[in-house]
């Protein structure tokens, strides 16, 4: 009779402790949910959205969507969130971006900082140091340091100011197809576009998001003050694949506008881009990023 009921007892306690065990068991689906709640930090809830929202050439769906959440999640992200301290627009000796330093500002390097790169998308960090995505990475510039006018050829490229002040100069290419050749000695062949912004961008302040064939694509970047910008690319430059970095200087409209009729808009909001080799004077140097670490 005992043995009968050491079974019974036996099968009480199997019981009683698989309930108990159910009670603490918690799925998979929501163990990953947690592990991605709101505690996460924001560099990596912009991987983890990169990730998702982009394939190796551009949007993974229709990009509207995938625009406004990057934007929205971009819009909260500040110095804090990618290990950066923002640094005072007074550290030029109060002499401003027209001022007596901006010689000796010139002088210093912008630097950037490699966080995380994948064939999908890049981030870029610039205070006038950046951050790259997929290629993650932070640029930072002292004032009046200059990434000079250069594309995003089949790309789309989100810029976020974390900090201080940026002139922004952008363009897109007027289609059908422009091209001049110069008659003077030394002037290069040059390609019609069109001014599409010319602005201070000055922290807090919105997203901007520029396109392949709009928005800006050909863009140049002059520190008013010491500045921050977080950019994310997609997919990032791969000369290979014909995504290369070109550089370009540009023209007024009247440079060789003879014989160009405009068809909308008014000559000033235009330019003639000539390509050039990349500036001596473009002067970057590396950095160590400290800000939260991203799980891949």
């Amino acid at each position: 009779m005992f043995p009968e009921i050491q079974k019974v007892t036996d099968k009480a306690m199997v019981f009683l402790q698989q309930k108990a065990l159910s009670a603490l068991y918690i799925p998979k689906r929501k163990l990953h949910m947690a592990m991605n709640n709101t505690n996460s930090p924001k560099v990596q809830l912009l991987y983890d959205l990169c990730k998702s929202t982009f394939t190796p050439s551009g949007f993974s769906s229709a990009p509207s969507l995938p625009v406004h959440k990057l934007c929205s999640l971009l819009d909260t992200i500040v110095p804090a969130d990618v290990g950066l301290k923002e640094e005072s627009p007074d550290d030029d000796g109060g002499h401003g971006f027209f001022g007596l330093n901006r010689v000796a500002q010139w002088a210093q390097p912008i630097t950037y900082l490699d966080i995380h790169e994948c064939d999908s998308f890049t981030v870029l960090y610039a205070p006038f140091r950046c951050i790259h995505v997929h290629k993650m990475c932070i640029f930072s510039f002292p004032t009046s340091a200059v990434i000079p006018l250069h594309d995003h050829p089949g790309m789309t490229v989100f810029s976020k100011v974390l900090y201080g002040s940026m002139h922004v100069k952008a363009y897109d290419w007027v289609e059908p197809t422009c091209i001049k050749e110069s008659q003077e000695p030394g002037c290069p062949q040059a390609r019609l576009a069109r001014l599409v912004t010319d602005k201070v961008l000055t922290a807090p302040c919105g997203t901007s998001v520029l396109y392949p064939k709009s928005g800006g694509n050909l863009h140049c970047f002059t520190a008013v003050t010491t500045c921050a910008v977080l950019d994310v690319l997609a997919p990032p430059y791969r000369e290979d694949l014909g995504r290369k970095c070109t550089y370009y200087v540009d023209y007024p409209y009247s440079t060789f506008g003879n014989g160009t009729q405009i068809s909308n808009g008014k000559e000033e909001e235009y330019a003639w881009l000539a390509e050039i080799e990349t500036p001596d004077d473009l002067d970057m140097q590396s950095g160590v990023y400290v800000g939260p670490s991203i799980r891949v």
